[in-house]
């Protein structure tokens, strides 16, 4: 497995899914997405831009620009602000989750 966890340290959802891979000796890499953000592959390969905004985040102004802007506009304003970013998003090679789903991270060889 190659996991790949996009989170914050923040994040109560991170913080579990980094357990759960930890408690079964599972390596993964952390990335802030504080600090370093997804490049617009990864951004893609995981899912659109509508499914992955966390619509209820803090920055009430930020997400009405990012639904009200052309479609184009839209993944580059996202990336630009990650912490937009529905957390923690975790990648296993080509499948991949939004959210805390041990149940789904279970069956991944």
């Amino acid at each position: 497995m190659n996991i790949q966890i996009f989170g914050t340290k923040k994040c109560s959802d991170t913080r579990k899914a980094e357990r759960f891979f930890k408690e079964r000796g599972i390596k993964y890499q952390f990335i802030d997405m504080k600090e370093k953000g997804m490049s617009k592959g990864e951004f893609n390969s995981v899912a659109q831009a509508n499914n992955m905004i966390n619509w209820d985040g803090k920055d009430k102004d930020l997400l009405a620009l990012i639904k009200y802007i052309a479609a184009d506009d839209k993944l580059e304003k996202v990336l630009e602000n990650p912490q937009v970013i529905k957390t923690p998003v975790v990648r296993n090679s080509k499948q991949s989750t939004l959210g805390y789903l041990p149940d789904v991270w279970k069956n991944w060889n």
